[in-house]
């Protein structure tokens, strides 16, 4: 996707934004008794639908069995097996990132596969630390590790860190990995015959957090990565949309040449590619085990420009792709699973605000409560549902009533982040600047070396991240 589109998302966010309004005010001007029935009649559509997604899955995913031409069979990955196993390249992404970036290329290299068919690729997009000295020393030490040097203002954020060494591999897969990520050194033996056998585009590893422990607001984030990875499979067990998550995602390279490389003109990658995935047919899995592990971020301020950054790319690329997504390319359950979370994820919240503040203005009370309450109770039960669940890596909080109530308040923090980015995108004009987390490289509790996520910003907004979190602002 080029920057057309891109020029067009102010005035499409504009529209979005005034419709949402709109919708949000109308019920107080209905009568009285009629006031609720609009967000009674959301709840129970909306509801409905992901409470048949969530608790109504088909034992196996029509999409695993139906994605596979070509592999009626299981595929032989035994090192004597005449196919062989395929050649991996391991993508990583990095700036300014010496304190991890050994410990990080030690765990690839544990992985478990034949080393003529696995190599190490690392970005360097313009350190001004000791990450550069770092990779040579590293380099000559270990010779499946690859260095690609790119010039600090080279643009594109991770996209264009991507698409430069897009060119230089020669793998059938590409995993991509942030900087902070552990991994398990079986982890290939694993998801390639998943993904070979499923015949995926691509495959999304459920996300686990290293430091669910530290504090409130890690624990919530530990429960929602759980309660998003049990959404998304049940998403596509249903017929639905999986995507990608930027961290742990295996990609076909075929595939995403295919889908024309990685989009520059986005602030997230992962979910942008994840819709061109869609439109050109490419299948993406979702495993919950083996997980890939990082830090969440520890503070208030940290998660609101991390969150800032998801909303405005997740929220853009429907923009971008709505003429496509309304097309034949899509089945109709697809569709209707797009559009049902779309509502639920970027509409919900700014009708929600626009009620409100016509409650407050009209002196009524507000007209769409059942909506978000009935989302947020089945919120509970998914988030119960996906804490429950046997998963490797960094043991998850267990499901209590205390940690899924301070879970599901915590999910109304997107009441407060949607409505500000679409008010921001409709308004405000966009241009590329970079944020950097650092990292520590703080040993965890289960005595491996896991960077850590410091609150350090180099830009005036958005997340602080490892290269791979840009923002448009």
């Amino acid at each position: 996707m080029g920057g057309d589109s891109a020029n067009h998302r102010r005035p499409k966010a504009a529209l979005v934004l005034l419709a949402c309004l709109i919708a949000g005010a109308f019920p107080h001007w209905l009568a009285p008794a009629a006031r609720v029935v609009p967000g009674l009649g959301l709840a129970a559509l909306l509801a409905g639908h992901v409470g048949r997604v969530i608790f109504f899955r088909p034992e196996s995913s029509p999409a695993l069995e139906s994605a596979a031409p070509g592999f009626s069979e299981a595929v032989d990955l035994s090192p004597g097996a005449p196919s062989g196993r395929p050649a991996v390249d391991v993508v990583v992404a990095a700036r300014d990132e010496e304190a991890v970036i050994g410990s990080l290329v030690e765990r690839v290299l544990r992985l478990r596969w034949p080393a003529d068919q696995l190599r190490l690729w690392v970005v360097d997009d313009g350190s001004e630390d000791r990450t550069p000295q770092r990779l040579a020393d590293l380099r000559d030490r270990h010779p499946q590790l690859r260095v690609l040097r790119r010039e600090r203002n080279s643009g594109g954020g991770k996209s264009g860190a991507l698409n430069a060494v897009l060119a230089e591999l020669r793998g059938r897969w590409m995993l991509v990995l942030d900087a902070d990520a552990d991994l398990p050194a079986d982890l290939l033996e694993r998801v390639i015959p998943y993904a070979e056998i499923g015949g995926w585009g691509a495959v999304q590893l459920r996300k686990a957090e290293t430091n669910g422990a530290l504090n409130w607001l890690t624990r919530a984030q530990a429960m929602e990565m759980a309660f998003d990875a049990d959404i998304q499979e049940a998403r596509l067990a249903r017929g639905g949309v999986a995507e990608l998550r930027g961290n742990g995602q295996l990609l076909r390279r075929d595939a995403v040449q295919a889908a024309g490389g990685f989009n520059e003109a986005t602030i997230t990658d992962d979910l942008d590619l994840s819709f061109r995935f869609l439109l050109a047919g490419l299948p993406i899995g979702v495993l919950w085990n083996p997980p890939v592990s990082e830090e969440a971020v520890t503070t208030i301020p940290a998660l609101w420009r991390q969150r800032q950054r998801w909303a405005e790319g997740g929220f853009q690329r429907y923009l971008d792709y709505s003429d496509q997504l309304l097309s034949d390319r899509l089945t109709s359950s697809q569709r209707w699973d797009l559009g049902a979370f779309l509502i639920l994820q970027y509409l919900l919240p700014v009708m929600v605000v626009a009620d409100l503040v016509a409650a407050l203005l009209t002196k009524t009370l507000p007209a769409l409560w059942p909506f978000p309450l009935i989302m947020l109770t089945v919120s509970g039960f998914s988030i119960t549902s996906g804490c429950r669940r046997r998963g490797e890596g960094p043991e998850l909080p267990p499901p209590t009533h205390a940690n899924v109530l301070l879970t599901v308040i915590y999910l109304l923090h997107w009441f407060a982040v949607i409505p500000w980015v679409m008010l921001k995108m409709a308004l405000l004009p966009k241009s590329l600047v970079w944020q950097k987390t650092n990292h520590a490289g703080v040993a965890s509790g289960s005595g491996s070396s896991i960077p850590v996520c410091s609150d350090l910003v180099i830009t005036p907004t958005g997340q602080a991240l490892d290269l791979d979190d840009d923002i448009v602002i």
